[in-house]
């Protein structure tokens, strides 16, 4: 079995449209869904997050549904987003975060477009997660500890972006780099070329002042 981690944060519909098409994947990957702050990813980095761009926020919007009708996928974003995504990270996390947990987490945001952070998007995730609490699970210690640790874990392993595939201490950001994930899992040195070499150590050349 190959063994895979999974960065996610709900608060990205990419990673619910790549979620959807697991099932498609080789039956011998072992993903672990781990999910992560995006939010201090972007800010571990200093980046913007897609949203944060006006017209990168119209295009992604519009993409996310494009790419859901091509796929044949049930999706309808929240009223709001971004939205604050940390109720639900810490409530997945509580319960196990499995990817029957992710999965239902996921299904609700943007397979029926309810807002997670409102009082009725927590308390329907707790639902879904069997969580009798949510208010409580959401604001305890080892949980929120957890997620912490979790985000930490994904910037020490280079991950800059949600839904990222960490393999062999390799990292597939986005689903539209499912397919070279799936190259590199049958040549493991797909990155050993001189050419994959050379462009992965290149110099930096014009660098902008942040």
């Amino acid at each position: 079995m190959t063994k895979a981690k999974w960065y996610f944060d709900f608060i990205s519909p990419f990673a619910y449209l790549q979620l959807q098409q697991f099932p498609k994947l080789p039956t011998n990957i072992e993903i672990t869904p781990i999910p992560a702050v995006f939010g201090a990813i972007l800010k571990h980095w200093g980046q913007l997050g897609p949203a944060e761009i006006p017209p990168k926020r119209r295009f992604v919007y519009r993409f996310f549904q494009w790419n859901a009708d091509q796929l044949g996928i049930p999706f309808a974003m929240p009223p709001i987003h971004p939205f604050n995504p940390i109720p639900a990270l810490r409530l997945c996390t509580a319960a196990g975060a499995s990817i029957g947990h992710t999965q239902a987490v996921f299904d609700l945001i943007y397979g029926q477009g309810i807002q997670p952070d409102s009082p009725e998007g927590i308390h329907l995730i707790g639902e879904a997660l069997n969580i009798p609490s949510p208010e409580n699970a959401i604001q305890d210690l080892v949980v929120k500890d957890t997620l912490h640790a979790n985000t930490a874990q994904a910037t020490s392993e280079g991950v800059f972006g949600v839904p990222s595939f960490v393999i062999d201490d390799e990292v597939f950001w986005g689903g539209d780099s499912t397919k070279m994930m799936l190259d590199f899992l049958e040549n493991p040195a797909l990155f050993e070329t001189p050419e994959m070499k050379r462009i992965s150590n290149m110099e930096m050349g014009l660098t902008r002042k942040k």
